[in-house]
């Protein structure tokens, strides 16, 4: 039998050969991740010291936001170095534990996103009946049930490739560890595992987005019914902007993970991977929650208590 320990460490081929353009990519990433942190961390921070931000919507992106920070934070910081040291090896623990912690909090992001586009629904389609149904214990059961059934679903299929034989090549043409590029690389028939995860991975994708769908569609149905054409506009303006970030990070992951039979490794799935994994993560924040009126007129509510504060000091 083949001994799994041959291979020690994988070498990430990452996302450009070029060293004119991974410099590019450094400063685009140094960018987009700082724009992720600071859009993240000031809607957690603002949705807990504001009362009027005491809401269920408040507290799923409040959740979203910690989500998308520990989610880029398993690849972004790793990638950057990579591209600023030219270092493409990474250790094969390594290798297991971004697996894990990116398809793990991956899939969260999935439900994550399908429950807040339940929660608009509800909202717009059934605002007498909103806070009956989403009180807080409600709201606690959904994002519990996000993390729980993203466990379930993800840690069975990624413990059995981390139990693979490994015995070379440990080339990944891609700029994080990637499964459907490990399962080729391991030197023995993956063909149960590569079924199990394509099966997941339709309960994942298309499950959440038909949940998302159906929501979007009812809340745009009752959009249609109001009779102001003020409040149609700014409610489809949005519906809209909500609709372009959930159509990209969909049609990304799905062309990237739901096709016919294909092995990974070409560029374009790096370019999908890097859309929905980086592009998407960046503009959250920003059209989800920074965008709407009462996050921003708490904002500045923080911004002149803190000027307040430094003039009396």
């Amino acid at each position: 039998s083949m001994n799994h320990t041959r291979v020690m460490e994988f070498v990430l081929l990452g996302l450009t050969n070029s060293r004119h353009l991974e410099i590019i990519l450094f400063l685009f990433l140094v960018i987009a991740y700082f724009l992720i942190l600071l859009g993240n961390i000031t809607v957690v921070s603002i949705t807990l010291v504001n009362h009027f931000l005491q809401t269920p919507m408040y507290y799923f992106l409040r959740n979203f936001a910690l989500l998308e920070i520990t989610f880029t934070s398993t690849f972004i910081p790793s990638t950057l170095y990579s591209l600023l040291t030219e270092r493409k090896m990474i250790s094969l623990p390594g290798c297991f534990l971004q697996m894990l912690l990116f398809f793990y909090l991956g899939t969260c992001t999935f439900f994550h996103v399908a429950t807040m586009s339940f929660d608009r629904y509800v909202a717009i389609c059934h605002p007498l009946h909103y806070t009956t149904i989403m009180n807080n214990r409600f709201c606690l059961q959904l994002v519990l049930a996000c993390w729980a059934v993203s466990f379930l679903l993800m840690f069975p299929p990624i413990i059995m490739i981390v139990r693979l034989p490994f015995c070379g090549p440990n080339i990944m043409n891609h700029f994080y560890c990637d499964t459907s590029l490990l399962l080729q690389l391991s030197c023995t028939d993956t063909g149960f595992i590569e079924g199990l995860m394509l099966i997941i991975l339709i309960i994942i994708i298309p499950g959440t987005l038909i949940v998302t769908a159906v929501s979007y569609g009812c809340i745009i149905v009752t959009i249609l019914h109001i009779p102001s054409s003020t409040g149609r506009k700014k409610a489809f303006s949005t519906c809209s902007a909500h609709l372009m970030v959930v159509m990209i990070f969909y049609s990304t992951s799905l062309y990237r993970y739901i096709r016919p039979a294909q092995r990974g490794g070409q560029d374009s799935d790096k370019v999908l991977s890097f859309f929905f994994s980086v592009v998407t993560q960046m503009f959250n924040p920003y059209i989800y929650s920074l965008r709407n009126n009462q996050v921003k007129q708490a904002l500045k509510e923080s911004m002149l208590k803190a000027f307040s504060s430094s003039l009396r000091l």
